[in-house]
């Protein structure tokens, strides 16, 4: 497990020397920033220095499109994810105002000191510098000057495809959660609170765990989902729909329930770990009561005959 290092104040940017560097902000830390991330280790091992994955302590669209982002994970699961990936360390750069309006030449000698890596990883669309000016050539060009070799690498999937944050975005909001999890090389997962519900499950047969999802968080399309629930030490099958049910639409005070099979603990007030793995159905009115149980039930056998 590597360092996680957040610099700043008394940070000694002399780390970098000679050393192997993945650079860039790795929302979702997805198979194509584990890629960087081996890439960033055969370096160091073959030039003998320190293998770490750099980036920021925040995602930089949090100033600047908060309004519209949506994120695959939060900061210091990010952290963590990059932390276990098998680097020496993970720099987090702070990203303030005044570091984000540093032009790219600039950017780079604030963040390097002067103590300049042996190589630099990064996807080639990597983006640096205020207003996202510097590119892969800006790179190569600094490289150049100060002895940096440089390398840009286009991340694609088997299908040709690159492999971004975005498009894993877009296939989970679109429901193609296995396709996603094939991007990301793990099942989708989200954390959140159990909050009090509608209270409806329970008289009906299959009681829930109501959370609560901030909308940064909000990433996946509407409907019902087989996945994993992670209470305390256990990992649990579960049925869990995304969304606000048509049928409670009035009544309704998340916008995720998981029923957790065979589990009948108190959850009120705990942070419960959902992992996606296939989607069942779209969200759908049911026009009685006996229709709804009647399909629940059955997603909930799905769930315990597959997974």
């Amino acid at each position: 497990m590597g360092e996680v290092i957040r610099a700043g104040g008394g940070f000694d940017p002399s780390l970098f020397k000679g050393s192997s560097c993945a650079f860039g902000v790795f929302d979702g830390v997805h198979r194509g920033h584990q890629f960087l991330m081996r890439c960033t280790q055969d370096s160091a091992r073959a030039s003998g220095g320190a293998s770490i994955a750099l980036t920021f302590d925040i995602d930089p669209d949090e100033k600047f499109h908060p309004g519209r982002l949506k994120k695959l994970m939060a900061n210091p699961d990010r952290l963590d994810a990059l932390a276990a990936s098998g680097v020496d360390a993970v720099v987090a750069l702070p990203f303030t105002d005044s570091f984000a309006a540093l032009g790219p030449d600039e950017f780079l000698r604030e963040t390097f000191g002067g103590f300049v890596p042996e190589s630099l990883h990064v996807g080639s669309d990597f983006r640096f510098g205020a207003r996202a000016l510097g590119t892969a050539a800006d790179l190569r060009r600094w490289g150049a000057e100060n002895g940096t070799r440089i390398h840009a690498h286009d991340l694609q999937s088997s299908d040709g495809a690159p492999i971004t944050s975005t498009r894993i975005r877009l296939l989970l909001g679109a429901t193609d959660i296995e396709k996603a999890n094939g991007l990301l090389g793990r099942p989708y997962h989200l954390k959140a609170e159990v909050v009090p519900g509608r209270g409806e499950g329970g008289t009906m047969g299959f009681r829930t765990a109501n959370l609560r999802i901030d909308p940064l968080f909000q990433v996946l399309g509407d409907g019902v989902y087989a996945a994993y629930a992670t209470v305390g030490p256990t990992r649990i099958k579960a049925a869990v729909s995304v969304g606000i049910p048509p049928t409670f639409a009035e009544d309704a005070r998340s916008t995720c329930e998981a029923h957790i099979l065979d589990y009948s603990g108190d959850l009120y007030g705990k942070t419960l770990k959902v992992e996606f793995t296939h989607f069942l159905r779209p969200m759908m009115h049911f026009p009685t009561k006996e229709e709804l149980i009647t399909t629940v039930l059955a997603n909930i056998a799905w769930v315990r005959e597959h997974l």
